[in-house]
């Protein structure tokens, strides 16, 4: 038996701009990308055993502990790969992160135990094998396991590092909205087709608020109140390296975070 624990960073994109989209559907983007000390942590136990199993469980009741939360997959498809059969895996997730934020939660863990498994298996895959893994199974997962700061391009699989540097970060998000990321790509691609928009694109660090901020007043008035927040990912938390954000009903907000240089990493 062998057990470690992974620490987990979430993301936030400075900028975000979508550039097309793919014939696969998906977006091309161009984000810069970077870490902060917002962790989740995941517990990492392989088992020599007569099967082969996935167990999940955590501490947060906002995500599924089964097939399709994608911690489970990238399990599955990091065995699968590697042809490792008869061992039962069991993760506890330490949540910390908001779902369905824009902050990679979901992303980060999965990064997180492909990392952890890696290790446990005396490394069996190189980097560009990692990297493969995590293309294969979301936009973000490239960036989460490397963290630090990068230009991201493709679907968010290309990475360019960029130089360091410690930022001031906080954040402010609407408790019970959540965005997905297909929600604000569908939005997206619905507000490029229209030839009157409240909001001006260009006026806009990120494409995806303004494709998405018609629809959430929760969202205007951070907009509004905040004038240097700026929604991070696919949303529905904004931040702002210049102003802590006022701790009210409704709203979570999360101030004093730091920029940090590592992806996910063994603790």
């Amino acid at each position: 038996m062998k057990t470690i624990k992974v620490q987990c960073p979430a993301k936030i994109n400075l900028t975000l701009k979508v550039v097309n989209k793919r014939e696969d559907g998906f977006h091309n983007i161009e984000s810069i990308m970077q870490a902060i000390n917002l962790y989740d942590y995941l517990e990492v136990t392989v088992i020599e055993s007569d099967r082969t199993k996935i167990l999940l469980e955590g501490n947060s009741d906002e995500i599924p502990y089964d097939k399709t939360n994608l911690v489970y997959k990238a399990a599955n498809l990091f065995l699968e790969t590697n042809n490792l059969k008869n061992y039962e895996i069991h993760v506890f997730i330490d949540k910390n992160i908001p779902v369905s934020a824009g902050l990679a939660g979901g992303s980060t863990n999965a990064a997180g135990i492909i990392f952890a498994l890696n290790k446990i298996f005396n490394n069996i895959m190189d980097d560009n094998g990692l990297n493969n893994l995590c293309a294969q199974l979301g936009s973000d997962l490239n960036f989460c396991l490397k963290g630090g700061r990068a230009m991201t391009r493709g679907r968010g699989e290309i990475l360019e590092p960029k130089e360091f540097r410690e930022l001031n970060i906080n954040l402010i998000k609407p408790i019970d909205l959540g965005i997905s990321a297909k929600e604000a790509y569908t939005s997206f691609a619905e507000k490029v087709q229209e030839e009157n928009n409240r909001y001006l694109r260009r006026e806009f660090v990120n494409d995806l608020e303004w494709a998405i901020i018609d629809k959430y007043p929760e969202l205007q008035k951070i907009r509004k109140i905040y004038p240097t927040a700026v929604m991070t990912g696919s949303g529905s938390t904004y931040f702002s390296t210049r102003e802590e954000f006022r701790q009210e009903e409704g709203y979570w907000v999360k101030n004093g975070l730091t920029t940090v240089p590592d992806g996910v990493k063994i603790v």
